[in-house]
């Protein structure tokens, strides 16, 4: 949580006794304090100290009028703050000297209007005391999957606007029994204008769909039955539809890939607890931390091996994405003590063919997962927009690196480092992300995806309308990539609004700036596959000096033809040949990359390499580990997007300790090159190149930033893109840089690679249109 503004603070004077006179004193407290269970909070808290007066939610957040003896008053406002609900996020706190009442007793008073913002908290997982009551058979919500209180449960999915109130969510379909209403409206309890509150009697209904029909708890009974006998089964969650399966089954996990058309990218797996998830990846105390926050993301872990695990669910991966259940009916998955024995690790894969959009809609689910589901388990609360599991990772040195921002995450505020007048930023047209702004406040939506398809198109223009909805921001102004291709872009420019073009890197470097709130020039270091240039060629090996305001390139990887675009994406092996072509060294029949690529296809690379037909130029460091992994055999054909760097990295983390890298400079890859290729031919093993290579480009990014330090005097670097998510990389490119002296700065709010470019071409735009 971020601390608080403070403003406006007094204290009492003393009478003419000595003692203290009563103080009344006006709190107004913004930042996402509605729906937090704040209001019950509030007035605990004054009953305890003896104070009076009153709450209640505004337009911009929550005013309190509060009245007694000073240091009651100033212990109140200081655990206001200091004890705070768990899902409350305070961003401001204004206080103002009223005249004393002299009144008795503090109420929770109705809500006043006007105008403001307060925010929708995003979803939570299921808490301890929810838990507790989950499990117990005396509890009237004994087994109840959607049980929830002020705590945790869904929020950001199921509001449709704002203010956030039972009758703006899709729980309005529900109304309460006698029960829940009288749970609803005393403030003294847990559940105190819980707007998803509701038990079996007037609660969503679970349904069992498929060859055999079941409901409530026989669904779910049913549903454990067929998980252990092999099944795939569409389970509907917070945000969308999710595949699941036993992850120690290979038959099922093989079918699964198959039926979904995967290729060889990595499943994640849920788990019951965090002892399972440490017998199938390294689980160290930051990683534990990110696993059993409320957020329950996806947590990459370094994978142990062997694991009970199907070998199908993660080939070639150095890591495992685990993560526990985040809903009551995850956890019912799991099955109680008294149930019979159920898989103890699913595969939980986002309910969709590869490439597709997440599925939300009941009825759709039914029709584009048919194929790929044996049953269905889902529940009649709509869902009012898709958002996916956020996945993480946790740096070196314990910090989180998203990797993908979406569940836990969205709707939560990023605080700017300038003011920004209305603004909307969309992003790129992978990963897609949007993001509103205004004043020194910026929302990211869920994460979307790629745009390649209708449907991805559709759930973009859903999200974008949906986060106006829930932060009422209207935009004058659109921020969009250089790209002249990119349906984001395109998007935009029908919009008609005024449009400011952000170049990609810029917007990258730009968004780890203001997540850390810097507003003053750095070195930025951005590494990826694929990003528009001024020169019109794909960077995306690039040192700049820049601030919101612009930049100046100052080194890059020299650049080769792309030969074919996406063909040499989809194949490394063309990257290879291009980068040994670039070195002037022979395509020799005995190296990997050169045996892989078809006789046909070789002859006519030759042809296109050397007349530049379909060869835009790159700079990619991205395409530059690519090239690396199909020259060495790791790779050659990627199945999912950067296979061959994250089966690169594979082999790198197994090698011995290596303390040498290849000597390589960002202008000249080729001794590098002709380096790897010797090595190749005397026999060295394959983790011991890859580990090497790593070496070579954190070196590279040392020896560049020193470079450009004594040029521009500037010490801080931030490290972006999508190859560090790389943690290989990364670890090493931040230990060395901060052994020269810099202060190395990295993604912890939105991921590094075009998840996060929106946040920075919303601080650029803004930027470049004021001056």
């Amino acid at each position: 949580m971020e601390q608080p503004l403070v403003s406006g603070t007094a204290a009492a004077e003393p009478d003419t006794n000595g003692s203290q006179r009563p103080v009344r004193r006006l709190v107004a407290v913004g930042g996402v304090v509605q729906g937090v269970g704040f209001r019950p909070f509030v007035h605990a808290l004054a009953i305890e100290l003896d104070l009076s007066g009153q709450v209640a939610n505004g337009p911009a957040g929550v005013r309190i009028e509060i009245e007694g003896g000073t240091d009651a008053v100033a212990a109140f406002c200081h655990r206001l703050t200091a004890d705070a609900p768990p899902l409350a996020d305070i961003v401001s706190v204004a206080t103002s000297e009223l005249c004393p009442t002299g009144g008795t007793g503090f109420a929770i008073v109705p809500s006043t209007t006007g105008h403001g913002r307060t925010l929708v908290p995003p979803d939570a997982a299921t808490c301890d005391a929810c838990l507790t009551e989950l499990t117990d058979p005396a509890n009237r919500r004994h087994r109840h999957p959607f049980i929830t209180c002020t705590d945790c449960g869904p929020r950001f999915t199921i509001t449709a606007t704002m203010p956030y109130d039972r009758s703006t969510t899709t729980m309005a379909a529900f109304p309460m029994c006698p029960e829940c209403a009288a749970e609803y409206t005393d403030p003294s309890g847990r559940r105190f204008h819980a707007q998803p509150i509701a038990c079996w009697a007037c609660g969503p209904r679970l349904r069992l769909t498929g060859a055999v029909r079941r409901e409530d708890g026989a669904a779910l009974a049913e549903a454990r039955r067929m998980l252990a006998a092999g099944a795939i089964l569409a389970i509907k969650g917070l945000g969308g539809y999710h595949l699941v399966c036993d992850a120690t089954d290979p038959r099922a996990v093989g079918e699964l890939r198959r039926r979904k058309a995967r290729g060889d990218k990595p499943f994640a797996v849920m788990t019951p607890d965090p002892d399972t998830a440490a017998r199938l990846g390294h689980l160290g105390p930051a990683e534990c931390r990110l696993l059993v926050g409320r957020s329950r993301p996806i947590v990459l872990l370094r994978r142990r091996s062997p694991t009970p695990l199907a070998p199908q669910v993660c080939p070639g991966s150095p890591d495992i994405g685990v993560l526990l259940p985040y809903t009551p009916l995850h956890r019912l998955l799991f099955g109680l003590p008294d149930d019979p024995p159920s898989p103890g690790v699913l595969v939980v894969t986002s309910g969709n063919l590869s490439g597709e959009p997440l599925v939300t809609d009941d009825r759709e689910a039914m029709l584009r997962l048919d194929g790929l589901a044996d049953a269905w388990l889902w529940h009649d609360r709509p869902i009012v927009v898709a958002c996916d599991d956020s996945v993480i990772r946790a740096r070196a040195d314990g910090s989180p690196l998203p990797i993908r921002r979406s569940r836990g995450f969205t709707s939560a505020c990023v605080r700017l480092p300038v003011a920004v007048r209305p603004i909307l930023a969309v992003g790129g047209d992978l990963k897609n992300t949007l993001c509103l702004a205004e004043g020194d406040a910026a929302w990211l939506s869920a994460h979307i995806g790629d745009l390649d398809s209708l449907a991805a198109q559709h759930a973009f223009e859903r999200a974008e309308s949906h986060l106006r909805a829930l932060t009422r921001v209207e935009p004058v102004r659109i921020a969009a990539d250089r790209h002249p291709g990119y349906r984001s872009a395109r998007w935009a420019r029908r919009d008609g609004r005024p449009l400011t073009l952000v170049q990609h890197h810029h917007a990258h470097i730009a968004s780890a700036m203001a997540e850390h709130g810097l507003d003053e020039p750095v070195l930025g270091v951005a590494f990826d596959g694929t990003g528009y240039g001024d020169d019109g060629a794909v960077w995306g090996g690039e040192v700049l000096l820049a601030d919101y305001a612009g930049y100046r390139r100052l080194a890059h990887l020299a650049y080769v033809p792309l030969p074919g675009g996406d063909a040499a994406v989809r194949h490394p092996y063309r990257m290879a040949l291009a980068h040994l072509r670039a070195a002037r060294l022979a395509w020799s029949p005995d190296l990997p990359c050169t045996a892989a690529c078809p006789a046909d296809e070789l002859r006519l690379l030759q042809v296109q390499l050397a007349r530049g037909i379909g060869c835009v130029p790159t700079s990619s460091i991205g395409r530059l580990f690519d090239a690396v992994s199909s020259l060495v055999g790791v790779c050659h054909r990627a199945g999912y997007e950067a296979q061959a760097a994250v089966e690169l990295e594979a082999a790198a983390v197994t090698a011995d300790e290596v303390r040498d890298g290849y000597a390589f400079a960002l202008e000249d890859p080729a001794p590098m090159l002709a380096a790897i290729v010797a090595d190749l031919r005397a026999g060295a093993t394959v983790p011991l190149i890859a580990a090497r290579f790593h070496l070579a480009v954190a070196g590279a990014v040392r020896t560049a930033c020193r470079r450009a330090h004594r040029s521009t005097g500037v010490r801080t670097v931030v490290l972006t893109g999508g190859v560090f998510a790389n943690a290989l990389l990364d670890g090493m490119c931040t230990a060395g840089l901060a052994e020269d002296g810099f202060t190395v700065l990295a993604h912890t709010v939105v991921p590094p690679g075009d998840g996060g470019l929106a946040l920075g071409q919303a601080v650029v735009a803004a930027r470049v249109a004021d001056t």
